[in-house]
């Protein structure tokens, strides 16, 4: 007999962009007078967007996309910047009553489902670890939503960088980037080519002395439009809440065009691609090397520069970028394998993120640990033998929040269904796991996500396959079958 004295219907794990959509979602579709929380282990609401605080952080998709279906974007930016984006979430939150409900400083440690009782017993720690030491509490719970993304907020990707520790100037990861830090006129040195090097260059250009983008390889970077055009003329013309689903529907088709036109004709899309670039560089910078990739256009996600700024602060002089490999780090330089040398006064080491499953948090079933790096993700949201969690995964070549918001769905239609049945757990079974081919969960070349096999669960194929296209995920997560394969107690 299952227990009925829980503290919880539902606890949501983060609240950022996943776990505010999840807890929406539940408001409104699941049972009524359903009893949830969100469990925040930082000061604040907003996840990435309240945690990284370097020079220009913004979305690397369109605002539009990235922002919640159910609350428009209010402000005429394509690409929003992460204070904007964090205020958008807290009005959100205000407007649907979801921040009564949570829980701030509080860090979920461990999860254990007990089969005998049929729910969690969380143990989370209470605390802001500065003004007094944490304490350690326990809750019940049916369900689990893990809105925890996939980054490790604690511990940086560790960059093999010779000689980084010689280095007497300011050394600088983004991820924690120091708010008090004056860098006006100063000589910047940005190693790396992916989205936040894209990004800090151009906002930091107008202050520094000069700012150099070290790759080693480069990134396809593709201008994107400040403004809209076509979605000035939506919300002109329609009701805001019309033209804010109009123009949604229209920048998720475009996404996808986009991808598959690369897919299809990579030749075409790298001509096109070194063709906008040429255009908005000054005759004195080559293509070649430093636009020219290795790979085919999105086996690695493209680079979105808004206006094309990066561009804008290579043409002004203040920005350039040299591709080439560090030899060492001397106490004043940056000596390159071609023997030229660099001379900043601060290194920032924009190499890519640490990656961590869950925050860290242990998870165990009768006291067992499991190891969900040996399961397969069910529907892409749930996990082989795990009952009643929900893992938020998004997309790696689309807005996140659009993955997010099917794994919304599918927590929603299971608690529905279970209630209504009589029933209390839901546990995805595979009957042959050696049989299953198995697939990355993530499946793009960026180097940090290469390391995902070893923190994530595999994906599969059928009802196991990871995220593809979000119209067909968000059909499945909607109206597709979720109890074939799945064991319902």
């Amino acid at each position: 007999m299952a227990s009925t004295q829980l503290d919880l219907d539902v606890l949501i794990v983060g609240a950022g962009i996943s776990g505010i959509n999840a807890a929406y979602r539940l408001q409104t579709d699941g049972p009524a007078n359903s009893r949830y929380a969100i469990f925040e282990a930082r000061h604040d609401l907003g996840g990435t967007w309240d945690f990284f605080r370097y020079p220009g952080i913004r979305s690397d998709s369109d605002i539009y996309t990235f922002g919640f279906s159910w609350k428009p974007w209010h402000k005429p930016e394509t690409v929003a910047q992460g204070a904007d984006i964090k205020s958008y979430m807290t009005e959100a939150v205000r407007e649907t009553g979801i921040d009564t409900h949570i829980r701030y400083h509080h860090r979920v440690v461990a999860a254990d489902w007990h089969s005998k009782d049929q729910c969690w017993e969380v143990r989370y720690e209470v605390g802001d670890g500065a003004a007094a030491a944490a304490t350690t509490q326990t809750l019940r719970t049916r369900f689990i939503l893990l809105g925890t993304g996939y980054y490790d907020y604690d511990t940086p990707m560790k960059a093999a960088i010779p000689g980084i520790d010689n280095f007497a100037g300011k050394v600088i990861h983004p991820q924690f980037w120091p708010e008090d830090y004056d860098y006006t006129d100063k000589h910047m040195v940005v190693i790396g080519s992916g989205a936040t090097a894209i990004t800090v260059v151009p906002a930091v250009s107008a202050r520094v002395q000069h700012v150099t983008m070290l790759q080693r390889s480069p990134t396809y970077i593709m201008p994107i439009p400040k403004q809209s055009l076509a979605a000035r003329f939506l919300f002109a013309l329609l009701p805001r809440f019309l033209a804010h689903r109009l123009n949604r529907s229209l920048w998720i088709a475009q996404s996808y065009v986009m991808i598959y036109f690369c897919r299809l004709f990579p030749n075409v899309a790298r001509a096109l691609i070194r063709s906008v670039n040429r255009r908005l560089l000054p005759k004195s910078v080559s293509i070649d090397p430093h636009f020219s990739p290795a790979y085919k256009p999105w086996q690695q996600r493209l680079c979105a520069s808004m206006d094309g700024d990066i561009f804008a602060a290579i043409r002004c002089g203040k920005a350039s970028i040299v591709t080439d490999h560090i030899e060492t780090v001397t106490a004043t330089s940056i000596k390159l394998k071609s023997g030229a040398e660099l001379h900043p006064d601060v290194i920032v080491t924009a190499t890519g993120l640490g990656l961590r499953f869950a925050g860290g948090m242990q998870i165990s079933i009768d006291g067992a640990p499991f190891d969900v790096t040996q399961k397969f993700i069910y529907r892409a949201s749930m996990l082989q033998d795990l009952p009643n969690l929900v893992y938020v995964v998004g997309y790696e070549n689309a807005s996140w929040t659009l993955g997010a918001d099917c794994a919304a769905k599918v927590l929603v239609r299971v608690v529905n269904e279970l209630k209504a049945g009589g029933n209390t757990s839901a546990t995805p079974r595979l009957a042959n796991p050696d049989a299953m081919q198995v697939r990355p969960l993530l499946n793009l070349g960026s180097t940090y996500l290469q390391k995902a096999n070893t923190v994530f669960p595999k994906g599969g194929t059928g009802a196991w396959a990871p995220r593809s296209t979000y119209l067909a995920d968000l059909y499945k997560a909607t109206y597709g079958d979720l109890k074939s394969e799945m064991e319902i107690v």
